[in-house]
This record gives structure tokens, C-alpha cells and sequence, in this order.
């Protein structure tokens, strides 16, 4: 890892869709950004490929384009990043800033985990596998982040918010995830040591 101080947040690999919901992190940047957060969404729910998640995210949504997005108004939600089911990715809220994903959460003993994470949300839902593109853009995007930032810990939105989300659910593949980290990583030797010390939650079997 080789945190820049001048480094602005934005990933050249993702596209650049701007949120209005983001503010300041109470704590210095990169300093305080140690952990990463994995959730899924799909807009309506089950059905991918449309704009309503980028809608949602930059307060664009059609609130009468399906009847489930009754329950949307007035909600102001943003993630750092999406990754789509072909492994496209977009940024939102640069990473030195507080995007709006997590809400009542707590890691380690410290609650509010949007002061200190990055979030990341894959289009997918709990009932259906991700796809292998999904996989290998989330390691890209993860040693692009550990970078820039001193990440300690992945964790998924199910388990900073226990018995209020579920999300990215049992069917995300932990192992996978963390096999292709270590499988991305071994040609950089700074990489290689700071996947050494990412803690990767152990996420929930398929058979649970």
C-alpha cells in the first residue's frame, strides 16, 4: 500500500457518475478508511441491466416507473461503487468521502460504518449466484482501493448490520473472492503483503 495524499478518490477504472449524496468523513482521509463493505441491489428487485440503480444513486429515479419504487421516495442513498453484472463498473462518491450505504451499522465495537468505509454494490440479489465477471472486477477494484487506502477488513452489509440486512447474502462466494485476490495480487509485492493482512469476513455457505 502507498496512500497518496493528493490522490483525489477516483478510480480510473470505474465511470464517473456523480452523486448528490455524499458529505465529508469525520476522520482524515486516507487514514481512517480501513474497511470495505459488499452489499447487492437490483432495482426492482430480480431484475438487472436497467438505469434505476444509477437513478436512485444520483436522485434521478422515476418514482412511477414500477410500483415498487413507492417506498423510494424521499430515500437518499449513494454507494462508492457498483459493479454490474457483466463486471462494468461505476463510482459515485469519490473514496475520500462519505458515501451513503451502510446506515445503522457497527464494526468491531465502532458504530456508523459509513464514516469509515468504502461501499461497494453488486447488481444481484440474495437468491440468485453472481456472475465470475462480478468476481474479478470486485478483486480488480479491491487492490486498486488497498492502493490508496489502509484497508484492514471486507465485510458484507449482513454482517455491519445483523437482522437488518441480508445482503450481499448466501450465495456471494467468499472463498472465490479471496482466491482471486491472492491469484490478482502475486506479481506486486506490496500488494501481496497487504492481502497478507486484509481480514476477509467468512461469509455464509449455499447449504445454510
Amino acid at each position: 500500500m502507498n496512500p497518496v495524499s493528493s490522490f483525489d478518490g477516483w478510480l480510473p477504472l470505474a465511470a464517473r457518475y456523480d452523486s448528490p449524496y455524499f458529505d465529508a468523513r469525520p476522520g482524515p482521509a486516507p487514514d481512517d478508511i480501513t474497511l470495505l463493505v459488499v452489499h447487492n441491489i437490483s432495482l426492482p428487485a430480480g431484475q438487472f441491466g436497467g438505469p434505476h440503480v444509477s437513478d436512485l444513486f444520483t436522485g434521478r429515479i422515476d418514482y412511477n416507473a414500477d410500483p415498487s419504487f413507492a417506498d423510494l421516495r424521499g430515500l437518499k442513498v449513494s454507494s462508492h461503487f457498483f459493479i454490474r453484472r457483466d463486471g462494468s463498473v461505476i463510482q459515485y462518491v469519490s473514496a475520500n468521502d462519505r458515501a451513503w450505504h451502510a446506515g445503522v451499522s457497527a464494526f468491531c465495537g465502532r458504530e456508523k460504518c459509513n464514516d469509515f468505509a468504502i461501499g461497494v454494490e453488486l447488481e444481484g440479489s440474495d437468491f440468485v449466484p453472481f456472475e465470475a465477471t462480478q468476481y474479478a472486477a470486485l478483486a480488480e477494484l479491491t487492490l486498486a482501493l488497498l492502493a490508496h487506502y489502509p484497508l484492514t477488513d471486507v465485510q458484507g452489509h449482513e454482517h455491519i448490520a445483523p437482522g437488518r440486512k441480508t445482503d450481499p447474502g448466501p450465495l456471494f462466494d467468499w472463498e472465490y473472492y479471496q482466491k482471486l485476490l491472492k491469484e490478482k495480487a502475486v506479481h506486486e509485492s506490496a500488494l501481496v503483503s497487504a492481502i497478507a493482512g486484509l481480514r476477509v469476513v467468512i461469509g455464509l455457505s449455499q447449504s445454510q
